[in-house]
């Protein structure tokens, strides 16, 4: 009966042991997330940690995760550092249950770790960005020494049965209020916290509800009437806001206030600096263009490409206002490096800013202010270029320097310097696998080559002959365009084959290619079975 009593104990113990680890881990996260409040909402130990892990990831791995996640890849990067540390702490609390000790300096341990994370992040304002990790870590430490003491102290009491009880008699009733009152404790902390880093963002907010775009100096030109096909499954010329894509590094969106916005402009070949604030640059004339961005990451057929409408400040007049000259014209630096306010560097070729595209420094999108995803109060843009060389969202600093004295962040992880996007095609319908009736199917999709245009599409059947697709109305080289085919489909598999043609009459390869390093290329296909 005393065995059988001992071993339903220690099965408790082990149990409640686990829960304390858990508990002292959520106490850790609360109190630092609390911390980083009077810090800044990026150094709390999730997000330094996770970004940190991003920084770390191999180019392959993030393509995959971009590939099999798409936008939710930050979001499955979060639950997987969640779940990972509730495991972790689980096994702290069983460690603890035997070496009481040595389970909070584990504790003690992983808060190093987290503050080690965000003190090396890119934007880390210094050493008081560790605060929240070790802070954090002390509180989760402290919980798990005071628990588990609960679980190891025996109550002795007196009687026949003492020597059970004081293997089993330690002290429940103890241990219940402590770790229903951390709980409790941890939970308020980790609202509190949450409240104020959400305080933190409503000047971002507010600035951004007020602000007023001025009517653009050189506006855009009207979208011809011919550019959307009226074809179901094709998807609007215009990309609305909230369907654009997003791919980028930061887990937590950073919320920047317009007002205290600033961008410097430096660095060689400068011959003065420049700072700009938000309403300096609406101050200035605007340009307004229609322009078609794609991330390198995008597979071939995939979906990271985005139509809008941008409005901004043209970024040569800026380079020029600084006395940045081309290297084409004698300038001393051939690289623009775009600094965000989350600390991603992307390097731009000056060239190519400066050569008469619509290069810019856009502050609104589709006739609004930019949104917080997409980079206010201000992004930058090149037509042409792959975003990650091109489009720094967020941007604060622009420094002027040359390929060999610096690699941008995604060059130091195996990317091409320079990245002109590739001309490629897409069908859009019939989708992949699909089952259409037999008879006139309507295959379309869209083709691009920014600032090149595109000149022709071809659709292939199975193996047989290239057929020229009907082209929308080009917009500008800038734009994607659209195109159509009305194909006699007969029953049976079939395979359907785009390629498109640029405005220079350069075919698009067949030839198939990762994204890694300068983006996918290769002939976009599409298996259906017709009834």
């Amino acid at each position: 009966m005393t065995t059988v009593r001992i071993t339903r104990t220690a099965l408790t113990r082990g149990t409640l042991a686990a829960l304390s680890g858990l508990l002292a881990g959520f106490a850790a996260l609360t109190v630092a997330e609390l911390v980083s409040a009077a810090v800044r909402p990026e150094a709390s130990p999730v997000t330094a940690v996770g970004g940190a892990a991003i920084d770390r990831t191999p180019a392959p791995v993030k393509d995959f995760a971009i590939r099999n996640f798409g936008e939710n890849d930050k979001l499955v990067l979060q639950l997987g550092i969640v779940v990972t540390l509730a495991l972790f702490a689980l096994a702290v609390g069983l460690l603890a249950l035997r070496h009481r000790r040595t389970g909070s300096a584990v504790v003690l341990a992983f808060g190093v770790v987290g503050a080690a994370s965000a003190v090396s992040r890119p934007d880390s304002t210094g050493v008081v960005d560790g605060l929240p990790s070790l802070v954090g870590a002390v509180a989760g430490a402290v919980l798990l020494y005071v628990l588990i003491g609960r679980l190891t102290q025996p109550r002795r009491i007196a009687g026949e049965e003492q020597e059970a009880h004081e293997e089993s008699g330690w002290d429940r009733r103890g241990f219940l209020i402590a770790a229903t009152a951390a709980a409790a404790a941890s939970t308020v902390a980790g609202a509190v916290g949450r409240t104020l880093n959400g305080r933190s963002a409503q000047d971002a907010v507010a600035s951004r509800e007020s602000a007023r775009l001025p009517a653009p100096a050189s506006p855009a030109k009207p979208i011809p009437a011919g550019a959307q096909l009226r074809v179901p499954g094709l998807p609007p010329f215009t990309t609305p806001n909230n369907k654009f894509y997003r791919v980028d590094t930061a887990l937590v969106v950073p919320k920047v206030d317009a007002n205290s916005w600033r961008l410097r402009i430096h660095g060689k070949g400068v011959r003065r600096d420049l700072e700009f604030s938000y309403q300096d640059l609406l101050d200035r004339p605007l340009i307004e263009r229609e322009i078609t961005l794609c991330c390198v990451s995008n597979e071939v057929g995939g979906p990271y490409i985005g139509h809008a409408k941008w409005i901004g400040v043209r970024l040569s007049d800026l380079l020029k206002e600084a006395g940045v000259k081309p290297p084409s014209r004698g300038g001393k630096a051939d690289q623009i490096i775009a600094r965000s306010v989350d600390g991603m560097t992307l390097g731009t070729p000056v060239e190519d800013v400066m050569d008469g595209r619509d290069a810019m420094l856009a502050v609104g999108m589709n006739g609004e202010p930019l949104p917080f995803i997409h980079g206010f109060p201000v992004r930058m843009l090149v037509p042409g270029l792959y975003g990650y060389v091109s489009a720094c969202k967020w941007i604060e600093e622009i420094e002027l320097t040359t390929f060999d004295d610096y690699d941008a962040y995604w060059v130091k992880r195996k990317w091409a310097r320079k990245a002109p996007i590739k001309t490629q095609s897409r069908i859009d319908t019939p989708k992949p696998f699909g089952r259409p009736e037999a008879g006139t199917v309507m295959v379309a999709g869209v083709a691009w080559a920014q600032h090149r245009g595109i000149e022709k599409v071809e659709i292939r059947v199975d193996d047989g002959p290239w057929r020229p697709a009907q082209l929308a109305e080009q917009d500008t080289v800038d734009t994607w365009r659209q195109w159509s085919y009305p194909w006699k489909a007969t029953p049976g598999g079939h395979t359907l084959t785009v390629r498109a043609t640029d405005g220079t009459g350069e075919v698009q390869t067949e030839k198939r290619t990762k994204t890694v390093p300068d983006g996918a290329s290769g002939w976009h296909s599409v298996v259906v079975t017709v009834d």
